[in-house]
């Protein structure tokens, strides 16, 4: 659910405080906890270090991100690939059918 208009947005004011006397654009990573403070336009052009659970996950605010929050653009959980041992004989032979197209065409280069 959104949060009430009436209450603004939730910017955690840790994450402000630790904003003030940095210059806009400047590339250093500050580490945040906060995963549920909503970006704000002053935050743009700043990189933050978000936690994901297990270490900092570095994300670099852009205007298209303002209204958002931060812990979207820090997965908590990997993604490792649908299917299982017929995905990965199928991955295997495309895998090798590139490496023999590549030897074809650098063996008629040589010619």
């Amino acid at each position: 659910m959104s949060r009430s208009l009436k209450k603004g947005p939730y910017v955690d004011p840790r994450v402000l405080k630790k904003l003030e006397g940095r210059k806009h654009g400047d590339r250093t990573v500050i580490k945040t906890w906060s995963r549920a403070c909503v970006i704000a336009p002053e935050m743009v052009g700043f990189t933050f270090g978000v936690h994901n659970g297990k270490d900092f996950v570095s994300v670099l605010v852009t205007e298209e991100m303002v209204g958002h929050r931060l812990g979207e653009f820090s997965l908590t959980r990997k993604f490792s690939r649908h299917g299982g041992k017929m995905q990965k004989e199928i991955e295997l032979a495309s895998k090798q059918r590139e490496l023999d197209a590549a030897k074809a065409a650098k063996a008629s280069d040589k010619k």
